[in-house]
């Protein structure tokens, strides 16, 4: 659909008029009226991609070149974001390349000085040097098997230092994952464009996937969009009015609306020129976690490609005859078709 209100020529007229003196305004100006930063730290550089700024994951689509691997990685914060599935596969694969590397120091040094061994074979020998390291590197020390020279019980005292120093730091990283606030706020894939009383309205739908209560939520949406002057270009940012940018509960799937009026950037454009002029819109949310009583963040986007033109949401809750109220989560993606006015 080419033009959001194509069925009246005058209309359109105006739309463009309005449009384009909305998108033309000062830098100044456009702050002062939208209630936005000029700049949300994502660049003012117009960018000639068609990928967008947020991931849906919520991480931002950026890469720095330049740095070593050491000098932007740091493992504390890459433990904390990885998921547990990643986090035990680590903490497993940590513990075993450290007994893997004491069991070859013990071979090294020589395992007569490990009294206990029974084994005969090289291959047994090393799997008993091995369980002997997973011995000492926790502490536990059956009795079978002991260092009986110096180079293995100075080796072995190593170990037991080194198990004690890394179990507790494991033990620090655990505690800070259980502690530290995750929020999963499920965002639709598309946003829509659809009638809203009289006009029409850009709306997405977002929702909280876990059973934790949040409170007094808040959202802002902004959309950049590349503005032309003269041969430079530029990424512009303009906040889009809400019809409700805070709600005290969160219990239920959550319809943001921007209504497309007069005083709306989005006035008058259709999805041609949000394409050529790579429109893209985010969306940032908080929220206070009553679980953890501190506040929480979430964050997302949608490009000129996830706007449905004609499209409003399915309702996908119902009051059941308890009282109680379901959500069919099956259908929050989903929409159906509508006039637009």
């Amino acid at each position: 659909m080419g033009v959001l209100f194509a069925s009246k020529r005058h209309t359109r007229r105006a739309h463009r008029a309005v449009s384009g003196k909305a998108l033309g305004m000062s830098e100044k100006k456009e702050s002062a009226e939208q209630g936005v930063p000029k700049d949300l730290g994502l660049g003012v550089g117009a960018s000639g991609s068609n990928q967008r700024m947020i991931n849906p994951d919520g991480s931002f689509n950026v890469r720095r070149n330049g740095q070593s691997f050491f000098e932007r990685f740091h493992f504390y914060h890459f433990l904390l974001n990885i998921s547990w599935l990643r986090f035990h596969l680590v903490v497993l694969s940590f513990y075993f390349v450290v007994n893997c590397v004491f069991a070859l120091l013990y071979w090294w040094v020589g395992l007569e000085q490990l009294g206990g061994l029974e084994s005969t074979s090289p291959n047994g020998r090393f799997l008993e040097a091995f369980f002997f390291s997973a011995q000492s590197l926790t502490t536990v020390g059956y009795g079978r098997i002991a260092p009986v020279g110096l180079s293995a019980g100075f080796l072995a005292t190593i170990e037991s230092l080194v198990g004690l120093m890394s179990f507790a730091l494991i033990t620090g990283i655990l505690y800070g994952k259980f502690t530290r606030p995750n929020v999963r706020i499920l965002f639709s894939t598309d946003a829509a464009i659809g009638p809203y009383q009289k006009i029409n309205a850009l709306m997405f739908r977002c929702v909280n996937a876990r059973e934790n209560q949040l409170i007094e939520t808040e959202v802002q949406v902004v959309m950049a969009i590349n503005q032309s002057s003269g041969d430079a270009s530029r990424r512009m940012f303009f906040g889009l009015p809400l019809e409700r940018d805070k709600i005290n509960f969160f219990p239920l799937p959550w319809t943001i609306v921007h209504p497309i009026d007069e005083k709306s950037p989005l006035f008058g454009l259709g999805l041609e020129e949000l394409k050529s002029r790579k429109a893209e819109v985010f969306i940032l949310l908080k929220a206070f976690d009553d679980n953890f009583h501190q506040q929480v963040y979430a964050r997302y986007s949608y490009t000129w490609k996830d706007i449905r033109w004609g499209r409003k949401f399915f309702v996908i809750h119902q009051v059941l005859a308890d009282g109680t109220t379901e959500i069919d989560m099956k259908k929050f993606n989903q929409t159906e078709e509508a006039i637009l006015n």
